[in-house]
């Protein structure tokens, strides 16, 4: 299940929400999210947060002064790598279910990361993932060409009800 749509609309929110009412419903859920964070109004980085143990490290901050860049962030290849990848891998082997957020312009730098992330989908896991709307990257079309993949476009109108719907599909599955 991918979820997709503009910058801002909610899929991160989408994600957590599904996730946490899979988990209330004792489905085992782990991978990896990202969230912004702010000082005041400025958004400075974004933060990696391993789903099962709760680590976070940087997906990219602007401070940080080497890795891939983006706009005014660099990519922080080891916290990548070893907080998210690390997480979706161990998800595949021990979890009910993977949870991506994202595969997008950022971690799409990292060969490890796209490792976790093509493993997960050729597992018989059922992963929730967020995919970035504007990317262009093989790992992302292939994805989305899956037969048994199925897409949902989050928008303002659909967001708060999307998530008690992917519940039910997991669940149903």
């Amino acid at each position: 299940m991918l979820l997709t749509g503009v910058p801002g609309v909610g899929k991160t929110t989408v994600l957590i929400k599904a996730v946490d009412a899979l988990k209330a419903q004792g489905v085992s859920v782990g991978g990896m999210i990202s969230r912004e964070v702010r000082e005041g109004n400025v958004r400075i980085g974004f933060e990696i947060i391993d789903l099962t143990n709760s680590k976070h490290g940087w997906l990219a901050h602007v401070n940080q002064r080497t890795g891939p860049q983006i706009g005014k962030y660099h990519v922080n290849m080891e916290d990548l790598e070893k907080i998210g990848a690390k997480a979706i891998a161990e998800a595949v082997e021990k979890c009910d279910a993977v949870a991506i957020d994202e595969i997008g312009p950022m971690e799409l730098f990292s060969q490890k990361f796209k490792q976790a992330v093509k493993q997960a989908l050729e597992s018989r896991k059922l992963v929730l993932a967020v995919v970035h709307a504007k990317a262009k990257d093989p790992l992302i079309s292939e994805a989305k060409r899956r037969e048994d993949a199925e897409v949902f476009t989050v928008t303002l109108s659909n967001r708060d009800n999307l998530s008690e719907e992917l519940k039910k599909k997991v669940l149903d599955a």
